[in-house]
């Protein structure tokens, strides 16, 4: 008789444990300690092709799988998405390397965690024909719209550079890129310097009215993933979470280039025959190289002979890209070297 009730206190105090275990799992599972835990986070990027790796990895639930709830920014071009990461605003920005050149040189503490896209045909000048342009040289006296603070500045100049032209043989005029078609169609400028999807839309409006001006060999744009350097000592698992999200990101546009098209279409609200039209002029691709480096550095030096900074020393531009991450992620496609 005793032995049975032993026996009942026995299996009264293992099904005690057992329910003990199972709520400490539960509690531990939902823990902000355990890496299956929600991080919330900011992203400023852009409806641009460049962004596209973003906008997949939103579409396709790629941050909610590591665990990451993104909150949206959406804006026109980067040096708007970078800003807001400068104010506190986001926590992670899509941005040319132009922007974040200035930043740099401002002496804002930024860096980059990445590249996602590569081009050297998203750059062009778009210049009426009845204001006499069928050459570059032709832009002598003229007036061009350009961005200030971006890579449209930058190539700009080098273009006006190969072509035997100094900026103060033009008449520069600062649009933002919404403004670039509207104004070359009313004649407040005779040129413009942008980037897609401007471009494109305004050679599909004017057509043979427009000559365009490209030059693929003079300039290489890096779109890239910008945070403060504080969020990285902050939070380097949440670094790695978001890199991870956009790696599936990068294998699902490289094995499914139109439904990633039709993402993009979707989710930007731009039509999909325009994507489609752009889509072969970018590299879509999480790495880091020597070409970021290169470009900063040369950026840099044209700045500062142009005086658009204040700077005269030129900044170790590795101490604002961050390249332990994405090693961690993926060494195979790192390729900048210390």
């Amino acid at each position: 008789m005793f032995y049975v009730r032993h026996g009942g206190s026995i299996l009264a105090k293992s099904l005690l444990i057992l329910i003990y275990c199972t709520l400490l799992a539960a509690c531990q599972e939902s823990s902000p300690q355990n890496p299956k835990s929600v991080s919330r986070i900011t992203v400023a990027f852009t409806y641009q092709p460049e962004s596209v790796l973003m906008h997949v990895a939103m579409a396709q639930g790629y941050f909610a799988e590591e665990g990451l709830e993104v909150e949206p920014q959406i804006h026109s071009f980067g040096k708007a998405a970078l800003q807001s990461v400068v104010e506190g605003k986001a926590d992670f920005a899509t941005v040319a390397e132009t922007p974040l050149m200035f930043s740099i040189l401002r002496g804002e503490k930024v860096a980059v965690i990445a590249n996602i896209v590569t081009s050297s045909s998203n750059h062009a000048i778009a210049a009426r024909q009845d204001a006499s342009i069928s050459k570059l040289s032709d832009l002598k006296g003229k007036r061009v719209g350009f961005t200030p603070g971006t890579t449209s500045e930058f190539f700009l100049d080098s273009i006006l550079t190969a072509s035997g032209l100094m900026r103060s043989e033009i008449e520069p005029v600062a649009l933002n890129p919404e403004e670039m078609q509207e104004s070359l169609t009313l004649k407040k400028v005779d040129a413009v310097c942008t980037w897609n999807y401007p471009l494109i839309q305004i050679q599909r409006q004017l057509g043979s009215a427009v000559t365009v001006f490209y030059d693929r060999d003079i300039y290489t744009e890096t779109f890239n993933i910008a945070v403060l350097q504080a969020f990285i000592e902050k939070k380097p698992e949440t670094i790695k979470s978001f890199l991870r999200a956009l790696l599936k990101a990068e294998r699902f546009v490289a094995e499914q280039p139109d439904a990633a098209q039709t993402i993009m279409a979707s989710a930007t609200k731009v039509e999909l025959g325009l994507i489609k039209s752009v889509w072969d002029d970018f590299s879509y691709e999480l790495t880091l190289d020597q070409t970021l480096l290169i470009t900063l550095e040369d950026e840099t030096r044209w700045a500062m002979k142009n005086r658009l900074t204040d700077q005269v020393a030129m900044p170790n531009f590795q101490q604002s890209i961050h390249m332990d991450s994405l090693a961690a992620i993926k060494p195979a496609i790192l390729t900048l070297y210390r």
